[in-house]
């Protein structure tokens, strides 16, 4: 073997064999919709997303309200709500697919994307969450909130008991879209 192809090989290999978890931004990510159809989170590039683990029978489940109240509000602007259900705190998200998108439309009336039902931390751990945790903070209950900017990185995280209202998140978002 040529001495020289040697380090393009590692390489390759190298690259070939590195998680998504590894890739260097939110919107390298693929994932699937609540319905299942493959989503590429690449066409919210240039975009910040506001993304959130929810669930519909959590005591915080209320800030659904909020959070659609803000992707109608911001989404002119550049901004979107992302909601990845997840039943990981206190199997509060039972439910299937379509009783996820049922319920969220009748009782708050969502339009911001909802992706497939996913694992925000351990075992099958979903690659938005791996990619998420690499800012060093998993959620750890339901309605985390990560800001991402526009290139897809991980600029703020709040916890649950932040509200889409609070002031803090809204600054978080409007210093991610550039003051806008």
């Amino acid at each position: 073997m040529n001495r020289r192809c040697l380090p393009a090989l590692i390489l390759t290999a190298v690259l070939a064999a590195t998680p998504v978890s590894a890739q260097s931004s939110f919107y390298d990510l693929k994932t699937r919709m609540l319905d299942g159809k493959p989503a590429d989170l690449a066409q919210y590039r240039g975009t910040v997303s506001l993304v959130v683990n929810v669930a519909s029978f959590c005591g915080y489940t209320p800030q659904y309200a909020g959070l659609e109240k803000l992707h109608r509000e911001l989404k002119g602007k550049g901004f979107t709500v992302l909601g990845f259900p997840s039943n990981d705190f206190g199997e509060q998200e039972p439910g299937s697919a379509e009783q996820i998108a049922q319920f969220c439309r009748t009782n708050y009336d969502v339009t911001f994307p909802i992706f497939e039902k996913v694992v925000t931390r351990g075992a099958g751990q979903s690659p938005v969450y791996a990619f998420l945790g690499r800012s060093g903070t998993l959620p750890s209950w339901n309605f985390g909130k990560y800001v991402i900017d526009r290139e897809g990185r991980s600029v703020a995280f709040f916890a649950s008991d932040v509200t889409p209202e609070d002031g803090r998140l809204r600054a978080a978002i409007v210093k991610a879209l550039g003051g806008r």
